[in-house]
């Protein structure tokens, strides 16, 4: 009968065999490139990992940039004012009285009678 082997053993044993072609594959490979360094440039297959871990740049971290806010402007607000009433032009000869009123332009704005033109006057003294 044969002895049977243990599957650990199995595991070391592939291990081992791959690990002596790795070698094997490295040192025609090295070969191989010393020869064709001096012989001159040839072109070849390369098999293998490369003996380093490349390292991805570290990446750039910044800020983000602050959120935009609108802020809604209140409404435009318009406020009708009535017609502007055509009062007599004021002169520097002459006043305007309302007979209705029984009082001179500007204290009176209306007159439902009509603006009658006097002289101007200067107030009386005051004693």
């Amino acid at each position: 009968m044969l002895p049977t082997r243990s599957g650990a053993r199995i595991f070391l044993e592939n291990v081992v065999n791959r690990l002596k072609a790795l070698i094997a594959v490295s040192v025609l490979a090295t070969a191989g490139v010393a020869a064709s360094a001096h012989a001159g440039g040839h072109v070849g297959i390369w098999f293998g990992a490369p003996l380093y871990y490349p390292v991805a740049p570290v990446p750039y971290y910044y800020y983000p940039p602050p959120p935009v806010v609108a802020v809604p402007t209140a409404p435009t607000t318009y406020v009708e004012q009535g017609q502007a009433e055509a009062a007599p032009a004021q002169s520097g000869g002459s006043w305007y009285f309302c007979e209705g009123a029984r009082a001179y332009y500007p204290y009176v704005k209306e007159c439902p009678g009509g603006w009658r033109e006097v002289p101007a006057q200067p107030p009386p003294p005051s004693n």
